[in-house]
């Protein structure tokens, strides 16, 4: 019997590919630089922002000084706007409920900036009792890195054994593996299924409500 899961944010609960993607092409272009479709974000998204910029910026302008820059006119936006387009994926909402009505707790471990994490979803599950939401926080790395996996560990006070990790790519099954607890790779997100076969997901599933036979 699983007593927690822990849910990845981008890609699993919300889709907020276009709002990122809006974000990061206001920066872009407010610095002068073409932009990408809406489309192309999903396969630059999942490593933390300072990586997104990182990753959508030409190879030749590629430096800590542009990426400050950038980063920082991606936030100003993106604080403004992070909800204009996002919305929970189909099925999320009720997999939460029941998730709560068993007595399960859930958390969230995501690699976007901690305010953002902390906003999003107050704004979207604000009758939900997370027993933690932990983002990027400076100082800490970012998954795969297990230290935030760790972090909700510690709060939430349940043994290994006991969780499930729940997210839409290989950095999350990645991040399960190295915390040693069980890995559900969720095909409604942002990254395609043989990415999740290839980093060796412990289970695939298809819908959310799915995740009730695991727990």
């Amino acid at each position: 019997m699983k007593k927690l899961v822990i849910f990845d944010l981008d890609g699993t609960l919300l889709n907020t590919i276009e709002d990122l993607g809006h974000a990061a092409n206001y920066a872009l272009e407010k610095n002068g630089f073409a932009t990408h479709s809406i489309a192309s974000y999903r396969f630059f998204v999942g490593n933390g922002v300072r990586k997104l910029i990182s990753r959508i910026i030409p190879e030749e302008h590629r430096n800590d000084e542009v990426i400050t820059k950038l980063l920082k006119d991606f936030r100003s936006y993106y604080d403004e706007h992070n909800c204009d387009c996002t919305k929970p994926y189909d099925g999320i909402m009720e997999i939460l409920n029941d998730l709560t009505d068993q007595n399960i707790s859930i958390a969230v471990a995501s690699n976007k900036y901690q305010d953002a994490t902390e906003a999003i979803i107050s704004h979207f599950f604000p009758d939900f009792n997370f027993v933690a939401v932990e983002g990027q926080r400076e100082g800490v790395n970012v998954k795969p890195d297990p230290s935030i996996v760790f972090a909700i560990l510690a709060k939430a006070r349940v043994p290994k054994a006991q969780v499930i990790y729940v997210g839409d790519s290989g950095v999350d099954m990645e991040t399960a593996r190295r915390a040693c607890v069980d890995s559900v790779g969720v095909t409604w997100g942002f990254r395609p299924e043989k990415e999740l076969v290839e980093y060796h997901a412990g289970t695939i599933i298809h819908n959310p409500l799915d995740l009730l036979n695991l727990i």
